[in-house]
């Protein structure tokens, strides 16, 4: 055997496994290769997706949530304010009820005062015409008399 014609021979069959290697085998394998680097890069890209849809859906949580607490605020202020107008309210109208109550007391008050002053005025009268009764030792007679004891009344 010759040394040139076996390295030619080897040349010979490098040449066709290469050939054979890029025509049949290599272009599948680049195809795979090519299919899951871009399976990797939608991946990669889907999840940085994902990350952004996120960080945008925390953040119109994070805003509905601030929107929540000044409705709630807002209701809570109005709610106080509410029944601090119902306290007031009641407050004013139990002033009037009050007022009214101490009114017809009052009133009561002046009138029995008033029938008080005219029984002490018939029971001064009626004494009144005792005592001069006494002083004249005579009886003095109430119907002959009536508007002397009425002017009596009046007077006192």
């Amino acid at each position: 055997m010759n040394l040139n014609a076996t390295l030619f021979a080897q040349i010979v069959v490098f040449g066709i496994l290469w050939w054979f290697t890029m025509t049949f085998v290599w272009p599948p394998i680049t195809k795979a290769l090519d299919e899951r680097a871009k399976k990797v890069a939608d991946g990669l890209a889907a999840a940085d997706k994902a990350k952004l849809e996120l960080a945008t859906a925390n953040k119109r949580v994070e805003e509905q949530l601030v929107q929540s607490r000044n409705e709630n605020a807002k209701l809570l202020a109005d709610a106080e304010k509410r029944a601090q107008a119902i306290v007031d309210e009641a407050k004013k109208r139990a002033e009037e009820e009050g007022s009214k109550i101490v009114a017809a007391a009052k009133a009561e008050a002046d009138q029995q005062s008033i029938q008080a002053r005219e029984v002490l005025r018939e029971q001064v009268a009626a004494l009144a015409v005792k005592g001069a009764e006494q002083i004249l030792k005579r009886e003095v007679n109430a119907g002959v008399h009536a508007e002397l004891l009425t002017r009596l009344k009046t007077e006192l």
